[in-house]
């Protein structure tokens, strides 16, 4: 199943992540990585997909990153519980 990374910056000040954060959330599948960086896992996604999505949520002044990361390799320090969900989803 496709596996896209997001990560973003809201850059005006009292900007409300919840919008963003509901939208992520309604993909089949997501980690949260870190504060401001998921994955998001689906059969249809594409990080062009991904970015068009969130477009609609997210204004002029904001920066979003999105990268198909399927199959690639990675390593960190995550949540016992995110690493399953990647090494299962991704």
């Amino acid at each position: 199943m496709p596996a896209i990374l997001i990560d973003y910056d809201l850059n005006v000040p009292g900007q409300k992540y919840d919008k963003l954060i509901e939208k992520i959330k309604a993909y089949p599948g997501y980690a949260k990585l870190m504060r401001s960086t998921w994955i998001v896992a689906g059969s249809t996604l594409t990080p062009e997909k991904v970015t068009d999505d969130l477009r609609a949520v997210v204004d002029g002044s904001d920066r979003l990153f999105a990268v198909d990361i399927t199959g690639q390799p990675n390593q960190g320090w995550l949540s016992e519980s995110t690493w399953e969900w990647i090494n299962k989803d991704v």
